[in-house]
């Protein structure tokens, strides 16, 4: 048996299709989407349409609940962060989600998802850990950690996604996996990233593919939708992720905080000059890369 599992598209379509083409010449048994399907990018509507047409398992992620979160004005009294202008991007895609009707798509989605076939270990699927989407799992990852989540969600492999980098460790008994992302990856490779599991001699055998894509087309996609003028800066930083396959928002934001700044066009600028090292353009890989490591 193959598990496909992928994760972290974020609404870019280009990086998807790639993938998908990927999975269909794999020949997998069962395809398995683990949250984030939705927002940084410009096309989360087109992208929910193109999984709508393949049949797979959804697991949700936090920037699926975010869509609901917005719409249903979740949290608004105790922090209304997506009132504010910076993430106008987020706002948008969630009116596009709720306008094409697939909200219901979203509240639909687990949190976990569970496979247990004979003779094989079980797997345990959720977008960060079982525990909360937003606890991901890499080299930061303490064996405290796993023996507590393992202790309340037991499963001999953990899968899991949201760091938006692949990773694969061994405690004991216990084998943690993370997906990487299709549309952000943020390792210095532009490829979309993902996973497959082949069940063989009682094991799941990891194989961490990156595909490329037309970056290109995903990038032209912020102008022509419209969101790089609309959507505030987030859009463009989220612009500058998708170009750079780093992450950017997250350090930005900590550090506008730390020095007490606006989040502003003029800070973003005086932002990348002081981190130019960060943004040099990655080398375009062409060919698909398949690895039993991350």
């Amino acid at each position: 048996m193959r598990i496909a599992i992928l994760a972290d598209v974020h609404g870019n379509l280009p990086a998807l299709e790639a993938v998908l083409a990927d999975v269909a010449a794999q020949g997998v048994d069962r395809l398995v989407v683990n949250g984030d399907t939705v927002n940084r990018g410009p096309e989360s509507v087109a992208v929910m349409r193109a999984l709508e047409q393949v049949p797979h398992d959804a697991v949700m992620g936090n920037h699926d609940d975010v869509m609901l979160m917005v719409v249903e004005r979740r949290d608004v009294e105790i922090d209304p962060w997506y009132l504010d202008p910076f993430w106008r991007s987020v706002k948008q895609a969630a009116e596009e989600v709720e306008a094409a009707g697939l909200l219901d798509t979203i509240r639909a989605m687990p949190l976990t998802l569970r496979i247990e076939e004979p003779g094989a270990p079980s797997l345990l699927i959720s977008h960060g850990t079982p525990r909360h989407y937003r606890e991901g799992i890499g080299p930061r990852t303490t064996p405290e950690v796993i023996s507590e989540i393992t202790q309340e969600h037991p499963a001999d492999v953990l899968v899991g996604s949201h760091t938006h980098r692949p990773y694969k460790d061994v405690w004991g008994r216990y084998t943690v996996l993370n997906t990487g992302s299709v549309g952000l990856p943020f390792t210095g490779d532009p490829r979309a990233h993902y996973l497959i599991l082949t069940l063989s001699g009682g094991r799941w055998l990891p194989e961490f593919r990156r595909v490329p894509y037309d970056r290109e087309r995903a990038l032209a996609a912020y102008e022509r939708t419209g969101i790089l003028e609309t959507g505030g800066l987030s859009a463009s930083i989220f612009m500058e992720e998708v170009r750079h396959a780093r992450s950017y928002i997250a350090p930005f934001i900590m550090w506008c905080e730390e020095e007490k700044f606006e989040r502003s066009p003029d800070k973003w600028a005086e932002y990348r000059r002081m981190r130019a090292s960060r943004f040099v353009l990655p080398e375009p890989q062409l060919s698909v890369r398949s690895s039993e490591e991350p």
